[in-house]
C-alpha cells in the first residue's frame, strides 16, 4: 500500500498516490479496491475538479436518465442517486443498482476503475475556467468544516498553486483527464457551456448518452437544471448536517462567469494567465473567462 502523506498547510488533508484527499472522507483501502471495480457498459461517471459544476451535472444526468425524477415521483437526493464512487466504497454493494448506474467523482484519471479506462461505461468530464474555480474554492473553504480557512486570497492562491488543497491543482486534474481522454468513452464539456446555452448542452449530453427525449421531456430537464431552480431544490444540495458552518449553509453561491474579477488583483490574474499558458498551451481547450452580466442566466 502506498504511503499517506500529511499536508502541512491544512491538517484536514493528506496525499495518497499523488492525489490530495480530505482525511476524514477517504480510506486508502477504498481507493485500492476501486481500481478493480467492474464497470458496466451502461455506467455513467460524472467527473470534475471541485467547484466546476459537479452537482449541476449530477442533476442534468439524473433528469435525463430518470423519468421518475423528472416528473417528481422520485424524491431521492443527488448524492444517493449518483454516489461518490471514492467515498466509503468498501461498504457499498453497487452490484444491485439498476442500470444505468450513475456515479460521481473528483478523482484523477489514474485512480478510477481500470475497466473504465478500457472504454467501458461513459465519462462526462466537466471543466470550468480556472480563475472562477479558484474564486469559488476560496469562498467554499470558508463555508465548510473540513478545511483550513485561508486568512486572505493571496495566502489561498499560494496554497492552491502548490496543490495543497483538496484534489490538488486544477491544471493537473484537467490536463490529466484531457490528455488521456482517448482511453475513455469520454465527453468533455465546460461549465461555461452550461451557463451560456443550457438547452444545447443538455442536447449534447443526451446525444453522448444515446438518450432520446421529446421536446416536453427536454424542456423539463432544462427547467429543473437552471441555477435558480437547483438553488431552492433540497434534492440537489443535500449535505450532511456537519458539512457547513452554522452561519454558511447554502451550497450554491452565484453560478456565474467572471466572478474572479471581484477577488483577484491584476497581478494575480496575470500570474495565472502565465501559468495557464505554460500548463495548457498545447491542449485545444478554450474557456470563457468573462461575459456581460446580462448574458448570464
Amino acid at each position: 500500500m502506498a504511503e499517506i502523506v500529511p499536508v502541512a498547510e491544512d491538517p484536514f488533508l493528506c496525499q495518497y498516490k499523488g492525489f490530495t484527499f480530505v482525511k476524514d472522507a477517504f480510506t486508502p483501502e477504498d481507493i485500492d479496491l476501486l481500481e478493480k471495480f467492474e464497470v458496466r457498459g451502461s455506467d455513467i461517471f460524472q467527473v470534475a475538479y471541485p467547484k466546476s459544476g459537479t452537482i449541476w451535472m449530477q442533476q442534468i444526468v439524473s433528469l435525463i436518465c430518470n423519468e421518475n425524477y423528472r416528473n417528481g415521483s422520485e424524491n431521492t437526493t443527488n448524492a444517493v442517486r449518483s454516489p461518490w464512487i471514492e467515498s466509503n466504497f468498501s461498504n457499498q454493494d453497487y452490484s444491485k443498482r439498476p442500470s444505468p448506474r450513475l456515479f460521481t467523482s473528483h478523482l484523477p484519471y489514474y485512480l478510477v476503475p481500470k475497466s473504465l479506462r478500457n472504454k467501458r461505461g461513459k465519462v462526462i468530464y466537466v471543466a470550468r475556467n480556472p480563475k472562477d474555480v479558484m474564486a469559488s474554492f476560496y469562498h467554499f473553504e470558508h463555508m465548510i468544516t473540513l478545511a483550513q480557512e485561508s486568512p486572505d486570497f493571496e495566502h489561498f492562491l499560494k496554497k492552491y498553486l502548490a496543490g495543497h488543497v483538496f484534489a490538488g491543482t486544477w491544471f493537473d486534474h484537467v490536463c490529466g483527464w484531457y490528455s488521456n481522454r482517448e482511453d475513455f468513452n469520454f465527453l468533455f464539456i465546460t461549465y461555461e457551456e452550461l451557463i451560456l446555452d443550457l438547452r444545447s448542452a443538455v442536447i449534447k449530453i443526451c446525444q453522448f448518452l444515446g438518450k432520446q427525449l421529446d421536446d416536453h421531456e427536454l424542456e423539463k430537464v432544462v427547467e429543473q437544471s437552471t441555477f435558480k431552480s437547483m438553488k431552492v431544490d433540497p434534492k440537489t444540495n443535500a449535505m450532511p448536517e456537519d458539512f457547513f458552518k452554522k452561519d454558511k449553509e447554502n451550497f450554491f453561491r452565484k453560478g456565474t462567469i467572471g466572478d474572479w474579477k471581484n477577488i483577484m488583483t491584476v497581478a494575480q490574474s496575470e500570474m495565472i494567465d502565465k501559468i495557464y499558458q505554460e500548463k495548457m498551451g498545447d491542449l485545444p481547450i478554450k474557456f470563457v473567462f468573462d461575459i456581460p452580466r446580462e448574458n448570464q442566466a
